[in-house]
């Protein structure tokens, strides 16, 4: 029997002390210990988010949570932009069509990112856009928007509210929602943040609650009105899930113990071992070093490997489960997650059996070469 090694974009490994965490004893989510757990929980989720606004948990997947932003801001008929580089800006696209949205879609080639000029120039000319949909961390490409930059595109050409999904990154990347001028940033429980799926995190800005409160489309269970006023009890307006937030308040220990700095340079020195370990080994990276996700790395295909095969073997004999590509980059690439509960230690042993495969392979390298230069950058850093 072996351990699995998952190296995924989600769902990501969790902590022994999170399992323990979510093995407590129920609760009942009217009562004065869940109010204590829930108020004090999200109150330690602000500085992840970088925001002094309210942390709202929906029991759900990000996916209702993006859904949730884009229903309770925008009415049928408005106009809205999404910016789209990937499986998952395209996911905004598809809820805001669903809603009836009239839909201006900026799209990227997938693998490159959005530039707030970019942004600044698709804005000039439309006049009455209600909010400016944004992927800051795309899952299916392993870019990193420069959502910061792009907040100021936003707030500088147009009134709209920026709303951004940070499913796949908040928890390993920064965050200065208040600061940047973030409206509404969505996260998922599955990724970074170290927890089983089934907990959205949002949080909402006083610019967006404005608009909540006067939009008229109708929604129930996604009413964030109603989740902002049950959160002022310290409670949800439904049945949350209680073990998720027992674990969740884990994650603060874990986060508050490394230090919420000390985790975005883990992860960012992570994504450098894992990309300089790729150049070693000569095999190509679908996005550049400067827009590059500090959670996930998209790697192309080595040069003469049927991708297929060479995952199932890595997957058979050395337990290592990495994920394929989506869309039209399915056996064109491999993704690399590195979010979460994942450390240095972790990318090497992953980099090391990836050699072990590739020389099953006779893809042509010299034995260690990637598993060197994941080290040097990680020594490198450590001498500083």
């Amino acid at each position: 029997m072996y351990k699995n090694i998952l190296r995924h974009p989600g769902p990501t490994p969790i902590p022994k002390k999170v399992q323990l965490a979510m093995a407590e004893d129920i609760i009942s989510h009217r009562s004065e210990e869940f109010v204590e757990l829930y108020r004090n929980t999200t109150n330690r989720v602000k500085q992840i988010f970088g925001t002094e606004q309210e942390i709202l948990l929906l029991p759900s997947g990000g996916t209702a949570a993006l859904e949730a932003a884009a229903v309770n801001t925008v009415s049928p008929g408005e106009e809205v932009v999404v910016i789209t580089v990937g499986a998952f800006g395209d996911y905004f696209v598809s809820i805001c069509e669903k809603y009836g949205f009239h839909v201006h879609k900026l799209e990227k080639e997938w693998g490159q990112a959005c530039t707030e000029e970019e942004l600044a120039e698709f804005l000039k000319p439309l006049k009455n856009v209600k909010a400016v949909f944004a992927t800051y961390n795309e899952t299916s490409t392993g870019i990193l928007n420069p959502v910061e930059k792009l907040a100021n595109a936003v707030h500088t050409h147009s009134d709209a509210l920026f709303i951004v999904d940070g499913v796949s990154c908040i928890g390993g990347a920064p965050a200065e929602m208040d600061k940047w001028g973030i409206d509404i940033l969505v996260t998922g429980s599955q990724k970074s943040m170290m927890l089983p799926p089934g907990l959205a995190l949002v949080s909402v800005s006083d610019r967006a609650w404005k608009a909540i409160e006067n939009n008229n489309t109708p929604s129930y269970y996604l009413n964030l009105l109603s989740y902002r006023d049950w959160a002022a009890k310290g409670m949800t307006p439904n049945t949350p899930a209680v073990t998720l937030i027992y674990g969740l308040a884990a994650v603060c220990d874990l986060i508050e113990e490394e230090g919420f700095a000390q985790t975005v340079a883990r992860h960012e020195l992570m994504k450098n071992m894992v990309r300089e370990a790729m150049k070693a080994l000569n095999i190509g990276l679908l996005t550049s070093d400067e827009y590059a996700s500090p959670t996930i790395t998209a790697i192309c295909t080595p040069e003469g490997i049927d991708l297929g095969q060479f995952m199932k073997h890595l997957k058979e004999k050395y337990h290592l489960d990495f994920a394929g590509g989506l869309g039209h980059l399915q056996g064109k690439i491999f993704r690399f997650g590195h979010m979460g509960y994942c450390f240095p230690s972790d990318v090497l042993q992953a980099i090391s059996l990836m050699e072990a495969a590739l020389q099953d392979f006779s893809y042509s390298f010299e034995l260690g070469a990637g598993v060197k230069a994941a080290q040097e950058v990680f020594l490198a850093a450590h001498r500083k």
